[in-house]
């Protein structure tokens, strides 16, 4: 009865956590012309990413990564796992083969979990319980990876435009672009050192010989958010014609302040909506049992004693 009752519990969350993805795919779709000329840029590296992968999977985590690119669809999923922790502010060097590592662990734990359940009972139940078990081992790192990324892009967001004022404040005082910016992420590295990376990164980019507008194309590739794409844009064309750069640094980060008290009262007023469901779910009928269960009862009791022998 228990093995039975923990496999429709796993079930169940096999097939919430389906439709869930299913949610975040039809939700999240930001830039498509975007994401189509960076997946072509990507196709041209496919070979030089495979032959990298080859000559240092020899060291330590990275071995896992030969047999996953060796399967049909690896490389694509390795390459856009990659891409998801890049985005989510996770890019140390073993990152990649650490998430292949801790997914296939967690699968193979939730694979063996179900055949100890499903021990007794009949290979169909075994066969469901290994597919239910596959599929959430799969899908549930996923969902927290993009969690991580949704959070990520929050704290970038929020952090914008006061990084952004104090950006034109320091370019008003006569200090270039990549001085500005390596100024501010070393004094907003306590504050926002999210922001504050990825400024420094830029940075370290120009230093090393890479165009600015190449850079500033990375940077918004990395991050997926939609106000540093324009800050980007804002910044290459106010080097490219000449424009003052501090004055316009100014008026859009008045502009990032507005939107962020805008999404502050979006959220204020989604969240009556978003409380409907735990009242309606769990607050509402322990009020019905406190109210109605006392008077039921004395009502019971009382056709008892009317009932009885007189």
């Amino acid at each position: 009865m228990l093995t039975n009752l923990l496999f429709f519990v796993f079930t169940g969350a096999t097939l919430t956590v389906l439709f869930w993805s299913a949610f975040e795919l039809t939700q999240t779709r930001e830039d498509p012309l975007g994401d189509r000329l960076e997946e072509l840029q990507s196709q041209a590296l496919v070979a030089t990413q495979r032959t990298a992968r080859r000559k240092t999977s020899g060291r330590g985590l990275d071995r896992i990564l030969i047999p996953v690119s060796a399967f049909p669809g690896g490389d694509d999923w390795l390459r856009g796992t990659e891409k998801l922790l890049a985005r989510a502010g996770i890019r140390r060097r073993r990152a990649l083969a650490a998430y292949v590592i801790l997914t296939l662990l967690f699968l193979l734990s939730l694979s063996a979990g179900m055949v100890w359940l499903q021990r007794n009972n009949p290979p169909t139940s075994l066969i469901g319980g290994l597919l239910a078990a596959g599929l959430l081992g799969f899908m549930l790192p996923r969902m927290v990876l993009q969690r991580l990324v949704k959070r990520y892009r929050r704290k970038l967001q929020e952090a914008l435009p006061d990084t952004v004022d104090l950006l034109g404040i320091v370019l008003g005082t006569g200090l270039a672009l990549d001085q500005a910016m390596m100024r501010v992420s070393e004094e907003m590295e306590y504050i926002y050192p999210e922001l504050a990376g990825e400024f420094a990164t830029v940075v370290m980019q120009v230093r090393a010989g890479q165009e600015r507008t190449t850079a500033f194309q990375q940077f918004v590739r990395r991050t997926g958010v939609e106000d540093i794409k324009s800050l980007a844009a804002m910044i290459v064309q106010s080097e490219k014609f000449g424009t003052s750069l501090a004055q316009a640094l100014k008026v859009y980060a008045d502009a990032l302040r507005t939107r962020r008290r805008l999404r502050a009262e979006a959220a204020v007023a989604k969240a009556g909506i978003k409380m409907l469901f735990p009242i309606v779910v769990f607050i509402l009928p322990v009020l019905f049992v406190i109210t109605l269960v006392p008077g039921m009862l004395s009502v019971l009791k009382d056709l008892k004693m009317l009932g009885g022998p007189r």
